[in-house]
């Protein structure tokens, strides 16, 4: 995927653990920048690599312009040019394209473009949807299939043709649709030249990363990388050494009943996320309404999860 260079980093693939941040808030609900910049600094130099900051996990659909404005240009300064930062945008049109042009403003190096708000839209308004964003930048995009935002293969392709759209993440699930997508999308672009990408962007997504991978989806989104580097770094080394009783024994360990944690109240899949940096040491607040943060019995078994993931890392350290 050839990214754009605005003075950041210039990169041909994206590559490895992909890491999105949370977005701190301080007690009286303004973005706490400078633990953003922290954050983001202890991501990098962690190994992740690239940052997708002010997406789903960073809780996009919370923040304002200028808030976001100032939290790219944060993110992109703590990276210092090491790995491209992605932002997001989405939502209406105009605010979409208002965001695109704002991430490229503050040095972001690509934009993941997240679903549109509320409405169920057909696939010609999809592909309208991403050409009318895409032509307001000149930043390279992933679109990202989630929710409302649903495409079958023919509007899959009809993006993918776009110049800028050099990506599609996935967060629906439906592997047998997505199968169709990604033959299709590699044969023609495959064809043309263009470099391509396919993400799994499924909660936690470490649980499904052995089904993507069977169709060729390598690249995942990848939160527990915020709070425990260490475990999402384990994890991808054995997927990627192909150690099959390793991943299992992350997964039983600790990404499954994290998930099974998750699934207990809606929205947990960025509050547990957010409260697992703050247990790691980083005052990074709690989540905006309508999220939730974690009660304070599922804070404790929260830390008794990552402690079983940490001590499953430790012991696959020494085998």
């Amino acid at each position: 995927m050839s990214v754009h260079v605005h003075g950041q980093c210039e990169a041909s693939v994206l590559d490895g653990v992909l890491f999105f941040p949370v977005t701190p808030f301080t007690s009286e609900d303004s973005v706490d920048l400078p633990i953003l910049s922290e954050h983001v600094r202890r991501g990098v130099a962690a190994g992740a690599g690239g940052v997708f900051v002010a997406c789903g996990t960073g809780e996009f659909h919370a923040l304002e312009p200028r808030e976001y404005a100032d939290i790219v240009r944060t993110a992109v300064a703590a990276a210092a040019g090491r790995v491209p930062v992605f932002a997001g945008a989405g939502g209406s049109l105009p605010l979409a394209r208002q965001f695109a042009r704002a991430a490229a403003e503050a040095g972001a190096d690509g934009l993941l473009l997240m679903p549109h708000y509320l409405v169920q839209a057909p696939p010609a308004g999809l592909v309208a949807y991403v050409t009318q964003v895409t032509a307001a930048t000149e930043l390279p995009v992933i679109v990202y299939q989630r929710g409302g935002a649903r495409f079958d293969v023919a509007s899959a392709l009809d993006v993918a043709r776009l110049p800028r759209v050099v990506g599609f993440k996935d967060g629906l699930g439906d592997l047998d649709q997505l199968s169709r997508i990604v033959t299709a999308v590699r044969a023609e672009t495959a064809a043309s030249g263009k470099d391509f990408q396919f993400f799994n962007g499924m909660p936690t997504a470490e649980c499904t990363v052995p089904a993507y991978r069977g169709i060729g989806v390598e690249l995942y989104s990848s939160a527990v990388f915020c709070f425990a580097p260490e475990i999402s770094l384990a994890f991808h080394r054995a997927v990627t050494a192909g150690d099959d009783k390793a991943v299992q024994r992350l997964l039983a360990g600790f990404f499954h009943p994290l998930v099974a944690l998750r699934e207990r109240t809606p929205g947990y899949a960025v509050a547990l996320v957010k409260a697992a940096v703050r247990q790691s040491g980083l005052d990074v607040g709690g989540v905006r309404p309508p999220l939730t943060d974690p009660t304070p019995g599922h804070l404790a078994e929260l830390a008794r999860i990552v402690e079983a993931g940490r001590a499953v890392v430790a012991a696959e350290a020494t085998r």
